[in-house]
């Protein structure tokens, strides 16, 4: 990794931390690797980043449901899915410093921090045990799911059933998944639990090549609206597939400084309802009521990180310019919309309205009060959180009831009135 490229990354986990994005996990106790805690304005964003993506999915498109499915299901599930045999890496040690690394990932016979001799490779699988029951003799093992997709599948038929939908539809959802990463890393980007979003849209298999292409451009157009620089965007195709496969491809933020995947499109065919029809015996096929015909529908499957994508975005939104730290989020995504100062705060008379502004604006935005300071270190720190808008009560408003609007990105400010504000913010965010 550059050095330019390291220092942004260590800079956006510095602001991540100091503004109340992401905390270490069990900070307090030493922390534990691979997880991380999302604090005030992190849950407010990640919360706008799903938002848009499930509005995207089920209101913007027809013929797409979604479920919520429970993180732990029946161990047989992974059996099905192949996880409990194929979800294994070859796990080396270090005899002298005992880190442990992927051994894919090392090239000679010497650890690569401390120069050690290392263990012969062993196996291990990356699911995350867990038991269940209330008598220590008599519970069972069973997993932490280890992609959120495999509940999807599960309740096909459920969602056939239950709803007017007719093939070719799709099932969404945004779900935590767990694995037991030998080697977390990177902040966000490799963690033991973490948030996935999936499509996984069920069509006739003569059409499959059809809608592949279709998701393929329309999960790169919504991640390109969204970005700050969408074109550090771009398509990464897989050569080596799996065996159900003819094609997938990764959307990559090329600019990023550590792992660039964050969406994954795949071909995967037949194999998932096959493959749940026979372990469970369920006859997971359909039934075309206008031709009669019996198949098993085929999945495109779009499957993305949104921790991923959250990186992601703060690394592409964050820039330092002359003496200012600014995150230029997409406002859809700001964790704070608009945030209002009154000019100062020991005058009663500027407090008050600037708190009734306030107070109006909360109604239908995620508003901030600030009034710590001077406006220039206001205006900085709302900058480096991203708020797009900023506006000042000054003694002009108190006589023609306008204010002071400032654009983060410009940092023009323009006179506006208050009667205003909301509909000139409103169609702001809506662009």
């Amino acid at each position: 990794m550059a050095k330019e490229e390291q220092n942004l990354l260590e800079k956006v986990v510095s602001l991540c931390k100091r503004r109340g994005f992401i905390f270490p996990g069990s900070e307090i106790y030493g922390g534990l690797a691979g997880f991380y805690d999302y604090g005030p304005l992190g849950v407010e964003m990640k919360n706008n980043l799903k938002s848009l993506w499930w509005k995207w999915m089920t209101k913007e498109h027809e013929d797409i449901v979604g479920i919520d499915g429970a993180i732990i299901t029946n161990p047989e599930v992974w059996e099905a899915s192949g996880h409990v045999k194929s979800f294994v890496d070859p796990l080396v040690e270090c005899k002298k410093c005992h880190h442990r690394f992927k051994a894919d990932d090392i090239e000679g016979d010497k650890c690569p921090d401390c120069g050690g001799p290392l263990t012969d490779p062993k196996i291990f699988n990356t699911l995350v045990p867990t038991r269940l029951g209330v008598i220590e003799d008599e519970k069972i093992d069973a997993y932490l799911r280890g992609e959120a997709c495999q509940t999807i599948y599960l309740n096909y038929k459920n969602v056939l059933d239950s709803t007017r939908v007719k093939i070719p539809f799709g099932i969404c959802q945004i779900g935590k998944a767990f694995r037991n990463e030998v080697t977390p890393g990177n902040f966000l980007f490799r963690q033991r639990e973490f948030e996935q979003w999936d499509l996984q849209w069920f069509c006739h298999p003569s059409e499959m090549g059809e809608w592949f292409d279709y998701w393929k451009t329309e999960r790169m157009d919504w991640y390109k609206s969204i970005f700050t620089n969408p074109d550090n965007l771009g398509f990464y195709e897989h050569e080596k597939l799996a065996h159900y496969a003819k094609k997938a491809f990764d959307i990559e933020y090329k600019a990023s400084p550590i792992g660039k995947e964050m969406e994954g499109i795949h071909w995967r065919g037949d194999w998932d309802l096959s493959r749940h029809s026979e372990y469970s015996g369920q006859d997971l096929s359909y039934t075309d009521a206008e031709t009669n015909e019996k198949f098993i529908p085929n999945i495109v499957e779009t499957s993305g990180g949104v921790d991923r994508t959250f990186l992601f975005l703060l690394l592409d939104a964050y820039q330092e310019e002359d003496d200012r730290v600014v995150l230029k989020l997409h406002p859809k995504l700001a964790p704070y919309k608009v945030a209002v100062f009154p000019l100062l705060k020991n005058k009663p008379e500027l407090v008050n309205k600037a708190k009734l502004i306030y107070q109006d604006l909360r109604k239908d935005f995620n508003a901030v009060w600030d009034d710590r300071g001077n406006i220039g270190k206001r205006y900085y720190s709302q900058d480096e959180i991203g708020t797009p808008y900023c506006i000042t009560v000054d003694f002009q408003t108190l006589e023609d009831n306008t204010v002071t609007l400032r654009n983060r990105d410009t940092t023009k400010q323009k006179r506006v009135s208050v009667d205003e504000i909301s509909k000139i913010i409103k169609d702001k965010i809506s662009q």
